[in-house]
């Protein structure tokens, strides 16, 4: 949960460093369900792939910096490569 509290904070940090939100605005309240959901997505796919600490951690963190967005858009990406034949 921690890494994907942090994942969240840093993509938080990156909008309000290029003036798109406030820091301590009532967007950051929306970044908690966020968190807590990409959190048990990376567990679930940390644990499919069988990875173990830290790499999980870092699987966590990552899913959730991309946020729900930002994963669907790298699964159709990797899901088109694999229906071309690029893998």
């Amino acid at each position: 949960m921690i890494g994907a509290m942090v994942g969240r904070l840093m993509w938080h940090t990156n909008e309000v460093r290029k003036m798109r939100r406030k820091f301590f605005g009532k967007e950051l309240l929306w970044e908690i369900p966020i968190a807590v959901g990409m959190a048990f997505l990376g567990a679930a796919l940390a644990s499919w792939l069988a990875l173990e600490q830290p790499m999980a951690t870092g699987l966590i963190a990552a899913l959730a910096y991309l946020g729900p967005r930002g994963s669907e858009v790298l699964f159709m990406r990797w899901f088109a490569a694999k229906l071309n034949g690029q893998d």
